[in-house]
């Protein structure tokens, strides 16, 4: 059974401002939107890779593209009140693990005085109806417990890209509170999603994309922690679930449970080891592709987590529609097609249709 089927009636012509819309899941975010129907404006630095998908998909045709940093205050703000939008989605971000042990400062900087300049500039905008800030799955105070992390355990984070994303949750929690709670004052929800995948990813020291590249020169990924496992989902997934939420903030406010925030990871028997992951991709590639075990010492990581979203079952009805097999193959048809030099604005479209006519 699929996610409560998001309203075209509600998105069409619907004003919505992204930040973070050249990277991954901002780009996917964006088109989504445009079948939708949606009047999309978007905030954000330069795409953060070559290639990219905001390049290779064309983004900036489906919407208004500024190219600023969340932390300039006047920038932001003034795209921001230009855009007039009823719905701010907030996705930018610093949203690597090893970039944010190698300059924790500025990971800090970004994804909390960056969301506190983002809900500021909400503040300023009399407009915004409703605001989603998406954090992350790491945000938990991961014991490696066998048992899926539910929105209400305790935030912490042993290395600097976690911590920064539970800082970022008590940021939210204190604009809550103290401006967005009140008649007539915009929604505030946060959003927690697992790992996801999906077509146009090609950021450092994330499997897919480490794969993508050792795959497409016929090298052999190496791969640091095969034991890990991991909530994978397909990018569609979660954003499907932040509009769902973005749709229930405006329309049915009262009906949500205390606080809004909420995990959206796939079923649980997706939550799967690297090890796992790298079997399926190096034989969907096919062509000689291979991976192998880097044994060199590796920074602390996670092993084990999982993410709860019977929260976002019940008060949103939504659930993962595509299960990880289907993942997977639309990710690598996705790169595939890349490589063979397919017009990917068009298959980007094509696999959101897929997904949204389930």
């Amino acid at each position: 059974m699929g996610t409560a089927p998001l309203s075209h009636t509600f998105w069409a012509g619907r004003r919505v401002f992204v930040t973070g819309h050249t990277g991954f899941k901002g780009g996917w975010l964006m088109a989504l939107l445009r079948q939708l129907g949606a009047e999309v404006a978007g905030y954000a630095l330069a795409p953060p890779s070559e290639p990219n998908l905001f390049t290779a998909a064309r983004v900036a045709g489906f919407g208004g593209s500024a190219i600023g940093d969340i932390r300039d205050a006047a920038s932001l703000t003034a795209a921001m009140a230009a855009a007039t939008p009823d719905i701010v989605l907030h996705l930018a971000a610093q949203a690597l693990v090893r970039p944010a042990r190698a300059e924790p400062v500025d990971t800090f900087s970004t994804n909390v005085v960056g969301t506190a300049q983002v809900l500021d500039a909400v503040r300023q905008t009399p407009s915004v109806k409703a605001c989603v800030v998406v954090t992350s799955d790491k945000v938990y105070d991961n014991v490696e417990w066998a048992w899926a992390y539910r929105e209400t355990d305790r935030l912490g984070g042993k290395e600097p890209y976690g911590a920064s994303k539970a800082c970022t949750e008590i940021v939210v929690e204190a604009y809550r509170a103290s401006y967005f709670s009140g008649d007539g004052q915009p929604a505030l929800a946060s959003a927690r999603a697992g790992n996801v995948i999906g077509g146009g990813d090609w950021a450092e020291d994330r499997l897919i994309p480490d794969a993508i590249r050792a795959f497409s020169t016929r090298e052999t990924l190496m791969i640091r922690n095969p034991a890990s496992v991991r909530p994978w989902q397909h990018v569609l997934e979660p954003l499907s679930g932040y509009l769902r939420l973005a749709e229930v903030l405006v329309d049915e406010r009262s009906t949500l449970p205390q606080p809004f925030t909420f995990n959206f990871g796939p079923a649980q028997d997706d939550a799967v080891s690297v090890r796992v992951i790298a079997d399926a991709i190096t034989a969907r590639w096919g062509d000689g592709a291979r991976w192998d075990h880097d044994t060199r010492f590796q920074p602390y990581e996670a092993r084990l987590l999982e993410v709860d979203s019977a929260k976002a079952r019940a008060a949103l009805g939504w659930r993962p529609q595509w299960r990880l097999g289907q993942a997977l193959d639309q990710t690598i048809a996705w790169y595939k097609a890349y490589y063979e030099g397919q017009d990917m604005q068009i298959l980007t479209l094509r696999q959101i249709d897929e997904y949204l006519n389930g």
